[in-house]
């Protein structure tokens, strides 16, 4: 199993899980055009992906779905709440159930929610049978769920959105600085390190640093917090950006 961001931020996000035949879309922010681009990038075509999943409804994540999904004809998996806030038209919609594990191809795909600011927020687990990628991009909180959820994955891709004293520093209207800061937000980078504190990490071999923000953090503060737990070499751990995401990684 393998997983590359074709991009990761308050302007787009989405990235390909694949394994065996299977190839996954999770979350597509970005318009036909800027998708094929992307895909390009990593040596794919839109008509290699068998699915998209979405978490929530906000445009950063969902923006791209409906115009993907009717031109490249693929399916999309999305909880009922998010399908409700954000509907899309002309698409073949398959509702799923935020608690319950379900298949796509060679893929088993395990869903959980998080605290965030949308209608039935969903972040996931993907397996290959033997390995797992655990992903957390938009929560403003860390629950006992969420931390049962992604003990023991091989890989996690982790949300670092900010940095707490930038965030309440710059130039952000207050009514976003709450909302980004409160508990149905996003988490900062004290906050994904927390995280990571409580996960079982014996079993991991890749951290990817996601969703930063442009105005509120950088990569070496998020990297900082995320190595301070792991006890590692900073430049093992690594960060999918809002320009290029990052490449391949496997799932060991």
């Amino acid at each position: 199993m393998r997983f590359a961001s074709l991009g990761s931020g308050s302007c787009g996000n989405a990235m390909v899980v694949e394994a065996g035949r299977t190839r996954i879309l999770l979350d597509c922010g970005f318009g036909p055009r800027n998708l094929a681009t992307r895909l390009a990038r990593v040596g794919l075509q839109a008509g290699d992906l068998d699915a998209i999943l979405v978490t929530h409804e906000h445009a950063d994540h969902v923006g791209g779905v409906a115009a993907c999904a009717r031109r490249y004809a693929i399916d999309v998996f999305l909880t009922h709440g998010t399908l409700t806030a954000a509907p899309l038209a002309d698409v073949s919609v398959t509702v799923i159930d935020s608690h319950a594990p379900f298949a796509l191809g060679d893929i088993e795909v395990h869903p959980f929610p998080v605290p965030h600011d949308a209608r039935e927020p969903a972040q996931f687990v993907f397996s290959d049978g033997n390995r797992c990628l655990g992903v957390l991009t938009d929560a403003g909180c860390v629950t006992p769920h969420m931390v049962e959820m992604l003990s023991g994955c091989e890989a996690l891709v982790l949300e670092c959105n900010h940095d707490a004293a930038m965030l309440a520093g710059g130039r952000y209207p207050p009514h976003l600085k709450r909302r980004i800061s409160g508990r149905f937000g996003h988490l900062d980078n004290a906050a994904a390190a927390d995280l990571l504190a409580q996960v079982d990490r014996s079993r991991l071999s890749q951290l990817v640093a996601a969703h930063l923000s442009r105005e509120n953090n950088t990569p070496a503060l998020a990297i900082a917090a995320l190595a301070a737990v792991l006890g590692c070499d900073p430049g093992w751990i690594g960060v999918a950006d809002q320009d290029n995401g990052c490449d391949w990684r496997q799932v060991r």
